[in-house]
């Protein structure tokens, strides 16, 4: 069972940035993924990364400002948020595949282990 720990978030004024940062229990052979969700909304993807770090993807939302990346020697991943707006307010969570799962994938259906979330809020 791998466990996933969110850290980083915090409160930003508007176009600021902020780096999250995704620590895993043990070794992560799969795709990772970031994910938000906003009170009353549902869980929205927001970037997604394979598991040799070469192929990324990211939500129209935040292509251009949000840069994915992991270092499979330290079982982390990192989220960095540039320019960042009021409305992505919201709790974002870390993400990883099924072991073997290599490739990216931007549903949260096709993600099995979740970390407690970090909160992150922009202020206008």
């Amino acid at each position: 069972q791998v466990q996933l720990v969110e850290s980083g978030g915090g409160l930003v004024q508007a176009g600021g940035s902020l780096r999250l940062s995704c620590a895993a229990s043990g070794r992560t052979f799969s795709a990772m993924a970031w994910f938000r969700q906003a009170p009353g909304k549902n869980r929205e993807f927001v970037a997604t990364i394979n598991y040799r770090g070469d192929r990324s993807d990211y939500s129209n939302a935040v292509k251009g400002r949000f840069a994915i990346s992991r270092d499979n020697a330290k079982n982390t991943g990192d989220l960095q948020m540039n320019n960042l707006r009021p409305e992505e307010t919201a709790v974002y969570y870390c993400a990883l595949r099924s072991r073997g799962d290599l490739d990216v994938a931007g549903t949260p259906d096709q993600y099995v282990y979740w970390g407690q979330g970090t909160q992150v809020t922009v202020s206008s």
